[in-house]
């Protein structure tokens, strides 16, 4: 079944493998994605979907050196190249909206103020282009303020279909914004927006909400990862992890959305079998950062009816035609990490095709 075919909102995709939104920074200093990037996602237009690596809405949303926008003209218009090179090979693209929220230092985003829901710093250091700094204490956004960060990514996924994007993918995990204010470490508001876990994912609702009302519930997609700690998120009460996300997907269930993402170590766990059961729409699994998930499990995941369609990263890099390998039981390319996020082709487009 993984290598059947699945709808996705208004797609119908060729089959159930989804590359994983990663970040490999070869967009420059002005952020616009030249033609090494339209080559790299062309190359592997025949995964069933194609989710962007984090494209940031606003400058201030920009988590890392070379990350891609979603927010100039220019910036749409080389995505537009990136989408047409797709679709010309008969692929499907998401854009993945990704604010970095605290996960960033004003050397990063062009002098503009880090925000965050509070003003509590990640604890270490970021990689800036004058080198490692610490991580700064952002700005914690006023309630006047929520709204303007909502219409960014308003902007930038109306942006995202200008570009020629099919729909857009909703970054609410791994630490950045949206993820902040459903953590109680990152989010500790005493206002409508802080506390509770109904008040922690209201932010992250209403983002959903707008974004559906601009481009369309079956052009959006959410990328969640509930306990995964990481770049300074604590979610460690089970039970605040279960009630803070059942609140939030009870909450957008009712639209519809085109699909439910989630990474997590455990997928066929009780706590994401509860929230795809709430959702009740396509669902989504990836197993984790620096878990490779394999064939075996990719597999499993769908023949068992615990997924819809699994979300792989890794293979994906070193296996530009990893739909065709994986559905023939072919050899695989090995990645090599030390070109993940460096500069120019090496580690990007030279992973060669299956040359039987």
């Amino acid at each position: 079944m993984l290598f059947s075919p699945l709808a996705l909102g208004e797609l119908e995709l060729p089959n159930r493998l989804v590359m994983a939104p990663l970040t490999r920074l070869r967009a420059g200093e002005d952020g616009i994605p030249g033609p090494l990037i339209a080559e790299h996602y062309r190359q592997r237009a025949s995964l069933g979907l194609i989710v962007s690596e984090g494209t940031y809405p606003s400058p201030a949303g920009r988590s890392y050196p070379g990350q891609p926008g979603i927010v100039t003209e220019e910036q749409v218009a080389g995505w537009k190249k990136v989408t047409d090179a797709v679709h010309a090979e008969g692929g499907h693209m998401f854009a993945q909206v990704m604010h970095g929220g605290r996960v960033s230092h004003p050397d990063i985003t062009g002098g503009n103020t880090i925000v965050a829901p509070s003003a509590v710093a990640i604890e270490g250091d970021v990689r800036t282009p004058s080198g490692k700094q610490p991580y700064p204490v952002p700005h914690a956004l006023t309630t006047d303020e929520l709204p303007l960060v909502i219409q960014e990514f308003v902007a930038a996924s109306l942006n995202a279909i200008e570009a020629g994007f099919d729909g857009v993918e909703l970054h609410s995990a791994n630490g950045y914004l949206l993820h902040e204010f459903l953590a109680p470490n990152s989010n500790v508001r005493t206002d409508s927006y802080g506390g509770s876990p109904e008040n922690r994912a209201r932010f992250v609702i209403e983002t959903v909400n707008a974004v559906v009302a601009a481009v369309g519930a079956n052009r959006v997609g959410i990328r969640i990862s509930p306990e995964h700690n990481v770049q300074g998120i604590a979610e460690v009460d089970a039970a605040d992890v279960r009630a803070t996300y059942e609140v939030l997907v009870d909450s957008i269930a009712p639209l519809n959305l085109a699909y439910l993402s989630i990474l997590h170590h455990e997928p066929s766990g009780e706590l994401v079998q509860d929230l795809r059961a709430r959702f009740g729409g396509t669902f989504l699994v990836n197993t984790g950062f620096g878990v490779v998930t394999t064939r075996e499990e990719a597999v499993a995941l769908v023949a068992d009816g615990h997924a819809d369609a699994v979300v792989v990263g890794r293979p994906a890099i070193a296996n530009p035609d990893l739909a065709r390998r994986w559905n023939e039981s072919l050899p695989l390319n090995e990645p090599n990490p030390a070109t993940f996020y460096a500069d120019g082709a090496e580690g990007y487009t030279d992973y060669p095709a299956y040359a039987g």
